[in-house]
C-alpha cells in the first residue's frame, strides 16, 4: 500500500510503498476513505520541539479519518466488514482509573494514533476496534474524517451551558468555526469570535451568521467585548487559538462568575493576574483535551440529526495523498480551512 511516512529525525515526509498492516485480535483494518490534516501533522512534517518530544520516526502519521473496515480480529463482535467508522484518536487502556470512571480520553497510559502509533495518512490503517465509531453507511466520509477535530471543539463547549449565555470565542482556524457553529445551533445569544486572520475570520458568518467579527490585529478586543456587554463581560469564553495573548483575554472578558474552556496548546506559559482573573471572579475553569468517549460523539451525532448545523463548509481543499506537500504548505499558511487527503 501507499502510505505518508516520517522516516528520518528531520523535517519532511515521504510517500512510500509498504505492506498492509497485520491486525491484532482486537484491531479492525480500515481502508481510509478520507483523512483531514491537523496542526499535530504540520507539527510533525516541520519536525518541531512539539513533534521531536512525542515522535518516534520511522512511522506513518495522520489520524482524522473516515474508512471502511475491511476486516476485524478475532476479538471484536460490535463491527464487521463493510462498516463505515470514524475514527477516535486516544488509544485507552482500558484498566486505569480514568478508563474505569469515564474518562477514557485521558488515560493514564494514554497513546494517540498517528502520534505514538502508526496513523492513517495511507490506504490502509491497523485501528483497535475501541477507537471506532459507526456510521450510518450513507455518510459522506469526508463528514466522517471532520468528526475528530470537531468534537475538540464540542467537548470544550459542553463543560457548561451555552444556551442563553453570551459566548466569546477566541481562535477561528477549522476547529473554532466548527465551536461557532455548534454554539450558535445551541442557542447562545451573543457570540463575539476573535481572529487576526482576515482570511478565517471572514468564514465566521457560514457558521454564526449573528456573530460578532473582531479582529485583535486592528482593535482591542477586550475592550470591544466589554463595551458590548455593558462593562459585564461574557458568560463564557472558550479559548481554542493556543495564542499566549487570546489566553490571557480570555479571562479578561469573562464575567463574574463565568466560566473558561481552555482548549488551545500554548506554545508557552500564560501569565495570568489570579486574583483579578479568576479568584475574586470566581471563576470557572476548564481544561479540556481531545473527545470524551463517547459523550461528545453523541452529542456531535444529536446535532447532525437535529439539521441545525452542517459542519461540511469546514472543509475548503481536498488532494490526493500524492500531492501531500502542497496540502501541508497550505496548511501551514493558516489561509485554509480543513483540508482532506485522499489515499
Amino acid at each position: 500500500m501507499k502510505a505518508l511516512m516520517k522516516k528520518d529525525s528531520a523535517p519532511g515526509a515521504e510517500l512510500v510503498d509498504i505492506d498492509i498492516p497485520e491486525i491484532g485480535p482486537k484491531d479492525v483494518l480500515l481502508k481510509v476513505k478520507a483523512a483531514a490534516i491537523c496542526g499535530t501533522d504540520v507539527h510533525i512534517y516541520d519536525w518541531t520541539p512539539y513533534a521531536q518530544a512525542r515522535i518516534k520516526p520511522p512511522m506513518i502519521f495522520g489520524h482524522e479519518t473516515c474508512g471502511e473496515i475491511v476486516s476485524v480480529g478475532n476479538q471484536v463482535t460490535n463491527f464487521k466488514p463493510s462498516d463505515l467508522v470514524a475514527v477516535e484518536t486516544h488509544i485507552p487502556c482500558e484498566e486505569c482509573y480514568q478508563c474505569q470512571t469515564g474518562a477514557q480520553h485521558i488515560c493514564e497510559k494514554m497513546a494517540i494514533i498517528g502520534v505514538h502509533t502508526n496513523g492513517t495518512f495511507a490506504e490502509y490503517a491497523k485501528i483497535p476496534a475501541v477507537c471506532c465509531w459507526k456510521l450510518p453507511k450513507d455518510t459522506n466520509p469526508d463528514l466522517g474524517a471532520i468528526l475528530e477535530p470537531w468534537g475538540v471543539a464540542v467537548n470544550g463547549i459542553l463543560k457548561g451551558e451555552v444556551n442563553n449565555r453570551s459566548v466569546a470565542v477566541f481562535g477561528c482556524g477549522p476547529i473554532g468555526l466548527l465551536g461557532l457553529g455548534s454554539i450558535a445551533a445551541w442557542g447562545a445569544t451573543r457570540i463575539f469570535a476573535v481572529e487576526p486572520v482576515s482570511t478565517r475570520l471572514n468564514m465566521v458568518p457560514q457558521f454564526a451568521p449573528n456573530a460578532t467579527l473582531i479582529n485583535p490585529a486592528k482593535e482591542d478586543a477586550v475592550r470591544a467585548i466589554l463595551e458590548a456587554t455593558g462593562g459585564r463581560g461574557v458568560d463564557v469564553s472558550i479559548e481554542i487559538s493556543g495564542n499566549t495573548k487570546a489566553a490571557k483575554m480570555a479571562f479578561q472578558v469573562l464575567r463574574r462568575g463565568g466560566r473558561v474552556s481552555l482548549v488551545g496548546l500554548p506554545s508557552a506559559p500564560v501569565e495570568l493576574n489570579l486574583p483579578e482573573d479568576i479568584i475574586y471572579k470566581e471563576a470557572k475553569v476548564f481544561g479540556s483535551t481531545g473527545r470524551l468517549m463517547w459523550q461528545t460523539w453523541w452529542d456531535m451525532q444529536n446535532l447532525l440529526e437535529s439539521g441545525k448545523f452542517d459542519p461540511m463548509p469546514v472543509i475548503t481543499h481536498r488532494f490526493p495523498l500524492a500531492e501531500f506537500k502542497n496540502a501541508l504548505e497550505l496548511a501551514k499558511s493558516g489561509e485554509a480551512g480543513k483540508i482532506l487527503l485522499y489515499p
